[in-house]
């Protein structure tokens, strides 16, 4: 047993692993809270898979849940080229109610496991979860990048815990009649068999071993920050999060009908103005037009927070 690591100390973690990590949002301290019986202490790691398509759209899903789920629905989502965004931290919506004989098993970090019989169990509280971006319909392939990812991941949390490759399970080892994570031509036990061995070499060697090259940094925005060039690794969600926009208001401003992207593309993003009146703080502003002070000053390339009335502010959607 252990005590959850901190947002710090998990991000720390990651990056000295070699992760591609991208955080999302208020990551940090999006969680379920003490529902159930609170988060941790934790005992291991727990492979999914979304039965979805997209990155934008399985990110989004993961974080925000959906009807009679709420989100977060695991901690990262490692998309198929290999980028681990974290939407959460704490208690998340992914194991659910498993086996304690499982549970049991994995704190020991046997090399096999029981065959899941009852769901008596909270695995919200005891669990780190990661859904990777798959179908999980036998056929959606599973690039290298994201296979590595994921393994990166796993050793992270196992090496900061002092854990071995034992300590990472599939949903399918945890609950009856779940399959995930599943690939083609294997089922979740054949997967994790191959998932776990890149787990043990990853921790037999220092943390970061063959770090992968990190993606070039984004292009900032143009002069009065209406505008940007994608960079190499970028998608419509993480500009619109960077932003301070949503993805819809994106594909609007540069009449896109889909998701796809390519680098030195330029896209347009969507500003209003606001002109600064006798009492205005830039505080005031940020909170009823939904941006942060932060964005503001980027926007508008404002050094401190003094402002004048009669300026036009453009303000981040």
């Amino acid at each position: 047993m252990a005590t959850p690591l901190t947002a710090k100390a998990m991000l720390k973690a990651l990056t000295e692993e070699g992760v591609n990590v991208i955080e999302v949002g208020s990551w940090r301290t999006h969680n379920r809270g003490t529902r159930g019986t609170g988060w941790g202490p934790v005992n291991g790691v727990m492979i999914h898979h979304t039965v979805t398509s997209g990155t934008d759209a399985s990110v989004r899903i993961c974080r925000d849940g959906y009807a009679g789920l709420p989100g977060p629905l695991c901690h990262a989502v490692a998309d198929k080229q290999g980028r681990m965004h974290l939407v959460g931290h704490g208690r998340a919506n992914h194991a659910g109610d498993g086996d304690p004989d499982v549970l049991a098993a994995v704190i020991r970090e046997d090399e096999t496991l029981p065959a899941p019989r009852v769901a008596t169990q909270d695995g919200n509280s005891r669990f780190y979860g990661l859904e990777a971006v798959n179908l999980g319909d036998g056929k959606d392939p599973w690039p290298a990048a994201q296979l590595e990812a994921i393994a990166r991941w796993a050793a992270a949390i196992c090496r900061a815990h002092g854990w071995n490759q034992y300590s990472v399970l599939a949903h399918a080892e945890w609950q009856r009649g779940k399959i995930d994570p599943r690939g083609p031509g294997k089922n979740a036990s054949a997967m994790m068999r191959d998932l776990r061995a890149r787990v043990g070499a990853l921790l037999a060697a220092p943390a970061g071993g063959e770090k992968p090259k990190p993606p070039p940094k984004p292009t900032p925005p143009a002069t009065g920050g209406g505008a940007h060039t994608v960079a190499r690794g970028e998608t419509l969600w993480s500009i619109a999060q960077r932003y301070g926009v949503t993805v819809a208001q994106l594909r609007s401003a540069n009449r896109l009908s889909g998701d796809v992207i390519h680098p030195g593309q330029r896209l347009t993003i969507p500003v209003t103005t606001y002109t600064v009146r006798r009492g205005d703080t830039l505080w005031g502003i940020a909170s009823k037009h939904r941006t942060t002070v932060a964005k503001l000053k980027a926007a508008n390339k404002l050094s401190s927070d003094t402002i004048h009335p009669g300026r036009t502010l453009q303000i981040p959607r």
